[in-house]
């Protein structure tokens, strides 16, 4: 098999949905289910959030979806491609994932190099620690710049990567994982550690991104509903392993909802186009 016809056999199939799970379980060691009987569809352009207790399955499922791990049982296919029939490794090329949990490839030896924010964001094009020059044109240069743009980020090009704040960091991160133009970008809890402040510049570029970059679909792990961008069109609300509700927002997004998923009362408030959420008191 030539690398053409190796890259083409694992391209995403869009005659499907971006990501389907039948039945999808993952359990560890002793038989702890981590995600229980999940079935799932997500379709190419929709913008997902995920929420849920601790402990409920978040990060585990979207592991999955972010084929960074195989289910126990059932049937994953992300990008038309089912797990355990594809190498995992060329499908990710087509995948973004943003950790809180997870620094970039090696951000130690991008600080010590001193790439500046443009410099990090070329690196995303061919998923390396350090820039190779010869693999980037004047395309990719300009892609960079405009992924930088386009999350708030232009003044920040020439900047050092190391003296970049965390808020920064994270929108430089989240612009390094659209650089290689995936078709699906997966974020677990990209505002962990954010002050206000960064949090809404990180909420803006996402908004911007999705505006900007139709068919880009996203799938967002978070605990807090203040996090969840205007842009969103879906929510998965998970409990004890398992989904609870999964639909447009209109419809799984509700205090009842809410209230039900994490075990206490609760009052939902839409407010321009964002929702907030808390605790019903009363009198």
């Amino acid at each position: 098999m030539t690398q053409s016809t190796r890259q083409d056999a694992v391209s995403p199939r869009r005659d499907g949905a971006a990501v389907e799970f039948a039945g999808v379980g993952v359990k560890v060691g002793g038989g702890r289910s981590l995600v229980s009987e999940v079935d799932w569809r997500v379709e190419y352009g929709s913008h997902w959030v995920i929420l849920g207790p601790n402990g409920a399955g978040k990060t585990t499922l979207l592991s999955v979806a972010a084929a960074v791990r195989h289910p126990t049982t059932g049937a994953a296919t992300v990008l038309g491609h089912r797990l355990g029939r594809v190498d995992l490794r060329e499908l990710r090329r087509h995948i973004g994932l943003v950790s809180a949990g997870k620094r970039l490839v090696d951000e130690d030896l991008m600080e010590e190099e001193g790439l500046t924010a443009h410099e990090v964001v070329l690196t995303g094009h061919t998923g390396t620690s350090v820039p190779l020059w010869d693999r980037y044109t004047s395309t990719e240069h300009d892609r960079a710049h405009t992924l930088l743009a386009d999350l708030g980020c232009k003044d920040l090009a020439s900047r050092p990567f190391a003296v970049c704040s965390q808020g920064e960091r994270a929108r430089i991160r989240v612009a390094r994982a659209v650089m290689p133009d995936p078709a699906i970008l997966m974020l677990d809890e990209p505002f962990a550690g954010l002050d206000l402040p960064a949090r809404e510049d990180l909420i803006t570029a996402l908004e911007t991104l999705a505006e900007t970059r139709p068919s880009l679909t996203t799938v967002l792990v978070t605990h807090h509903l203040e996090e969840v961008p205007a842009t969103t069109t879906h929510a998965l609300l998970m409990r004890d392993t398992r989904i609870q509700t999964a639909g447009p927002t209109g419809r799984s997004l509700t205090s009842d909802s809410l209230s039900e998923c994490f075990s206490r009362p609760l009052t939902l408030t839409p407010a321009q186009g964002r929702w907030y959420v808390r605790a019903t008191r009363t009198p």
